[in-house]
């Protein structure tokens, strides 16, 4: 049993092999070679007033892995939604996280993995990002407009670079000095121009791919800003605005994530970019919950990335088409995926540590 920190993951996990890794395990849920069930939480009241204590879970198989992801988090969102803002989270304190991936081999059942999801996540919602860009943005795209300067956008930036030949990126986030590092310091990581400009706008006009990366509560992506040809890719569904569909003329989600399930008062759908939720507390504690978007993105309409790659609907057609790749769904499988090549790189490598396997084997039937 292997315990691998963030560190480890950095070392060993390229932005190309992780995007490679998916679209293997995305191209095997089409023969029954990977298959994931969907992302469920759990939210339950916190000692703090203004927020929720949250427990997430995702598990998906691909070659030959299985993996685990979990997460406790307590959220905190702003008391005044219309005003926009942030939702924060943490663990125990701010500035401190719980996320955790556990490996299982399919051959005999074997525990193989403990892994810090900090970079792994990073990386694995970013390769998203640059497999709906390969997908269906157009070849010839040269110009990138991103929202956001935190983490996410920085591996954004990272999967987009390694499927498009990119020459200038224009950044905006709400903080100068943020906008202003992060184009400094990707500059300097990444060989490209980046070019930090003082509203949203700026940074979306002219531009042949979009990236929202922010935590926002509210739409950061207008749609009157899109042009033909734009690709468009998001972050959170918070980030836009359901009237924008109206503007793509194709969009295509990663995968099927909602749950065929009714909503009662124990079991809510939209909270906080939760998928389907199971929800305790007493009604004057469910106050303190974000309310779902009153409308929500069709999402039952669009095919999926294995409806494009097997030839069951199209994907860009046309250079002056405005595309969308939702990246939501197939958590698991992508954790599975990217996972193994951690795990098989690390082993390789000799890095990592060793947790005895007694540990988590007993001689007791369960």
């Amino acid at each position: 049993m292997l315990l691998i920190n963030n560190d480890v993951v950095a070392k060993v996990l390229t932005m190309r092999e992780c995007i490679e890794a998916q679209e293997r395990a995305f191209a095997g849920l089409l023969t029954g070679a990977a298959v994931g069930r969907p992302r469920i939480d759990m939210y339950v009241p916190c000692d703090r007033d203004d927020g929720y204590y949250r427990w997430g879970t995702v598990d998906g198989t691909s070659d030959g892995i299985l993996a685990v992801r979990l997460k406790s988090d307590v959220l905190v969102w702003p008391r005044d939604e219309g005003a926009g803002g942030s939702e924060q989270k943490f663990c125990i304190e701010p500035g401190t996280y719980c996320g955790l991936v556990f490996l299982f081999s399919t051959g005999n059942g074997q525990p193989l993995a403990l892994m810090n999801d900090g970079h792994l996540q990073h990386m694995r919602v970013g390769g998203a990002a640059g497999i709906g860009t390969r997908l269906l943005s157009r070849e010839n795209a040269r110009e990138l407009g991103i929202i956001g300067s935190g983490g996410m956008a920085r591996t954004f930036l990272e999967a987009i670079l390694a499927v498009r030949d990119i020459r200038r990126v224009r950044v905006y986030s709400r903080n100068r000095d943020n906008r202003e590092r992060y184009a400094r310091e990707c500059a300097e990581q990444f060989g490209v121009e980046i070019i930090p400009v003082d509203t949203p706008r700026d940074a979306v006009r002219g531009a042949d791919i979009v990236a929202t990366c922010t935590d926002s509560m509210t739409p950061v992506l207008e749609a009157d800003w899109l042009e033909p040809g734009m690709h468009v890719v998001v972050l959170t569904p918070r980030e836009i605005d359901a009237s924008i569909v109206q503007r793509f003329d194709v969009a295509v989600q990663q995968g099927k994530e909602e749950l065929p399930m009714p909503e009662t008062e124990r079991f809510r759908k939209g909270i906080s970019g939760s998928p389907g939720a199971y929800v305790a507390g007493t009604a004057e504690e469910q106050r303190r919950l974000p309310k779902p978007k009153k409308s929500r993105l069709p999402t039952q309409d669009w095919p999926g990335y294995t409806d494009v790659i097997s030839g069951k609907a199209p994907g860009r057609t046309r250079d002056d088409q405005i595309t969308f790749y939702y990246t939501v769904g197939n958590w698991g499988v992508q954790f599975s995926s990217v996972g193994g090549v951690v795990y098989r790189k690390a082993k390789e490598q000799g890095l990592g540590q060793e947790l005895p396997l007694d540990w988590f084997i007993q001689d007791i039937r369960n």
